[in-house]
């Protein structure tokens, strides 16, 4: 990612941080929609999983900017989320969601621009956590 496109993303992250726990609902709203099977994958509290992919979600947004600094604790969540169950078929309706929760959290700013630069930002973060939890030939 270029300088340009990780500040539209984290400048736009911090446009919607501020609507707090409507974000990760509207998440799990969309990814529900797209695939009403990922339910069963969560069995926990849901305050809790939105909780943390929100936390996860700014950690990784915000340092964008030092891909050194996330390069481990992206892998690392990659294994974690394999370990849980999640399938190389699940990123993309996950990336999916995000984008429809962008969409619906900025209204008219989200435009393709924005929307490009969430992308390329997802693809990269994706492939690090699906080439750590599967490997390179398992990563699609």
């Amino acid at each position: 990612m270029n300088a340009h496109s990780v500040a539209l993303v984290q400048e736009s992250f911090e446009k919607v941080a501020p609507l707090g726990d409507k974000v990760p609902q509207i998440f799990y709203d969309e990814l529900f929609t797209l695939d009403p099977s990922l339910r069963t994958m969560f069995k926990s509290d849901m305050t809790e999983q939105r909780k943390m992919v929100f936390t996860a979600l700014g950690m990784v947004v915000r340092s964008l900017h030092r891909p050194e600094a996330i390069v481990e604790p992206v892998k690392a969540l990659g294994k974690r989320h394999a370990g849980y169950g999640v399938k190389p078929a699940h990123f993309p309706i996950v990336g999916a969601a995000l984008l429809n929760t962008l969409q619906k959290g900025l209204g008219d700013e989200f435009t393709p621009e924005l929307r490009q630069a969430w992308t390329e930002a997802y693809a990269a973060l994706s492939g690090m956590m699906k080439e750590a939890a599967y490997g390179s030939a398992n990563a699609t």
